[in-house]
């Protein structure tokens, strides 16, 4: 395959402005969605290599009310690879959050599903607390630590998070069962955001659900984990493991933080959406 086409939605968050330099790096071409027109110098500042690479779309992700919509953007872009680093991060309250977190992306993810759909990967930017069952290796402070955050700091936004989380999962999986047996869904569940350089290390794979990661790091191993086969889920914090080492780790081991998760339930999710 020639260089991969990557599209980000969400592309001026803190996230997306990091991980673009990086796919630009490995001379891929990057498509980055913004909704608003004055952001998109924010975005070429990032291309200190082949800026001849990166396209800046304006598509407001809150108008995406259908797969319908969802698919008139990827029939435009056509990307192999789709990330979501996109949010309400807050703003609008819970109509909005449920809006952008949990309904547009669902769309997105149906529409890159498709048969006809040029996506052959999905990277879910999720959090490291978005999942309904205890995994096994959590302690006791780690599960009071979640259920703090689900149920009291973040109520709405975990409802809307662990609901495109687990349609991404229903989802591929049924992709794949209709013959796009190459669809790689991956949710990447990063702890506490932090705005330092990073650079030290990475905890990546079953770890608890306590601590902070610099969304530098978030980025690189996005780009780390977008240029392998790997898919499942992979929750990140801080750690003292190169980012490299442990995303190929994870990759070779086939490390999976879905486990705990009831999967039937999740492969019953419906996937029609209104």
């Amino acid at each position: 395959m020639s260089a991969p086409h990557v599209l980000i939605l969400g592309g001026h968050g803190k996230v997306a402005l990091k991980l673009t330099p990086l796919l630009l790096q490995k001379s891929w071409r990057v498509t980055s969605v913004i909704r608003n027109k004055d952001h998109e110098s924010d975005i070429t500042a990032t291309a200190k290599s082949h800026p001849e690479n990166l396209k800046v779309l304006v598509e407001s992700i809150e108008d995406v009310r259908s797969t319908n919509d969802a698919t008139r953007v990827l029939n435009q872009v056509r990307p192999d690879y789709v990330v979501w680093s996109a949010g309400a991060a807050g703003k609008g309250g819970p109509v909005r959050t449920f809006a952008i977190d949990r309904d547009a992306c669902r769309y997105y993810i149906d529409a890159a599903a498709s048969p006809s759909s040029s996506v052959k990967k999905f990277l879910l930017v999720s959090y490291i607390a978005s999942r309904r069952s205890y995994p096994p290796w959590w302690t006791s402070e780690d599960k009071s630590s979640a259920d703090n955050v689900n149920q009291n700091i973040l109520a709405n936004y975990f409802k809307a998070k662990v609901a495109a989380d687990e349609y991404l999962l229903a989802r591929s999986k049924a992709a794949r069962d209709g013959g796009k047996e190459a669809f790689a869904d991956i949710c990447l569940r990063p702890g506490t955001l932090t705005d330092d350089d990073g650079g030290e290390g990475v905890l990546l794979g079953k770890t608890g659900s306590r601590g902070e990661v610099s969304r530098t790091d978030v980025a690189r191993v996005a780009a780390a984990l977008l240029d392998t086969e790997y898919r499942g889920w992979l929750d990140l914090l801080k750690g003292k493991e190169e980012v490299q080492e442990a995303v190929n780790r994870c990759a070779s081991e086939k490390v999976d933080c879905i486990e705990g998760e009831d999967l039937d339930a999740i492969y019953k999710t419906k996937l029609e959406l209104d």
